[in-house]
C-alpha cells in the first residue's frame, strides 16, 4: 500500500505576512507545496491530503487545480480553530488554533494507510521522502513510527533567529527527547541560542526536527484520546496548543511507541520571514539548474 501525505496548510503565516502556502517561489511560480508533492510522487506516494482553512479553500484549490491531479490522488480536510473531534461535543471557544497534533486529527476520516505530516511552507528536499516512504512501506507499524531530522546548520535563516527542536538520540537512534531551544542564530563560526537572560552555544551538527513525521494510522485514536484529556486540563488556557511532539513525547515516555530518526543531509528552506523569500527563490533557481527538478515542474 502506498503511503499518504499529509500537508498541514491552515496556518496563515503571521511573520511572513499574507498566505505562504499559495506564494510563486519557483521559476515558472511553483509553490513550495508543489516541489513537496513532486518529491512525494517520486518517492512513491499514492495520495495528497490538505489541512487547510475552509475560508480560503476556494483560492487554494484553484492555485493547484489541474497541476498532479493525474499523478497523485488528492484529498482535503479542514481545520478551524474549533473543528471538533470525536469524544468533545464542545470545545472551548478561542481564536487560537489548537496546534499541529489537532490538524492531524481532523484528517482521520480520509487517511487509512501509514502517512506522513510535513508543514505546506517548508521544503525538505527529495532525500527525506524517500526515506521516509522506505520507512511508511516496510518498517512502519502500530508501535513503531518516525521522524525525519534535519542537520541544524542546514536549517538556519540568515535574516533572524529561530526555534529548533533539538534531537536526543537513544543507543538504538531512536527519538529519546527534544529540547526545544528558541533565539538560534549564527554569531561568527558559533551557533547560539538564548535561554531567559542567557546565551549557550549549540553543535551545528545537531539533528533537529522540522515536523517531517511518519505514522501508522492507529495514530488517529491513540492521539484523539490524549486530545480530550489535553482540552480538560487547558479549556481555561487560550494559548496552549496541542503539538505533534507533545504526542511523540507521551508514546515515548510511555514507551507505547519508539521513533527512529531519519536524517536527512539535505539544506531546508523555509520562508519564516519576508527577507527569506529570494533566499528559496535563488535556492529552487539552482536546484532546477543541478538538474534535480525539471521546469516548469508539472
Amino acid at each position: 500500500m502506498k503511503p499518504t501525505l499529509l500537508i498541514l496548510a491552515a496556518g496563515m503565516g503571521s511573520r511572513y505576512g499574507g498566505l505562504k502556502q499559495i506564494d510563486p517561489l519557483g521559476p515558472n511560480g511553483e509553490t513550495i507545496i508543489e516541489y513537496s508533492i513532486y518529491d512525494a510522487i517520486q518517492a512513491g506516494f499514492g495520495k495528497v491530503v490538505f489541512i487547510i482553512r475552509e475560508s480560503f479553500a476556494d483560492a487554494f484549490k484553484e492555485q493547484f487545480s489541474g497541476k498532479f491531479e493525474d499523478k497523485i490522488e488528492v484529498a482535503y480536510a479542514f481545520q478551524d480553530v474549533n473543528t471538533p473531534v470525536e469524544g468533545i461535543d464542545n470545545l472551548p471557544n478561542r481564536e487560537k488554533p489548537w496546534g499541529t497534533m489537532h490538524a492531524v486529527l481532523v484528517a482521520h476520516d480520509v487517511v487509512n494507510e501509514p502517512f506522513a505530516v510535513i508543514n505546506a511552507d517548508d521544503f525538505y528536499g527529495s532525500d527525506g521522502f524517500h526515506q521516509i516512504a522506505d520507512f511508511l512501506k516496510n518498517k512502519c507499524t502500530e508501535d513503531t513510527y518516525t521522524m525525519v531530522g534535519y542537520v541544524l546548520r542546514n536549517t538556519l535563516s540568515d535574516h533572524g533567529q529561530v526555534s529548533r527542536g533539538v534531537c536526543v538520540a537513544d543507543a538504538d537512534n531512536n527519538l529519546a527527547k527534544v529540547d526545544e531551544r528558541t533565539k538560534i542564530h549564527w554569531e561568527g563560526e558559533k551557533v547560539i541560542y538564548h535561554e531567559g537572560d542567557s546565551s549557550h552555544e549549540v553543535d551545528p551538527g545537531s539533528v533537529v526536527s522540522m515536523n517531517f513525521w511518519g505514522f501508522h494510522p492507529n495514530i488517529f485514536e491513540r492521539s484523539r484520546q490524549m486530545f480530550i484529556d489535553f482540552v480538560k486540563e487547558n479549556q481555561d488556557n487560550p494559548k496552549a496548543e496541542f503539538f505533534i511532539p507533545l504526542v511523540a513525547d507521551n508514546l515515548i515516555g510511555t514507551k507505547e511507541a519508539a521513533f527512529p530518526i531519519l536524517t536527512s543531509n539535505d539544506r531546508w528552506y523555509g520562508v519564516t520571514y519576508i527577507e527569506d523569500r529570494p533566499v528559496v527563490v535563488e535556492a529552487f533557481k539552482k536546484l532546477v539548474e543541478d538538474g534535480k527538478y525539471p521546469s516548469p515542474l508539472w
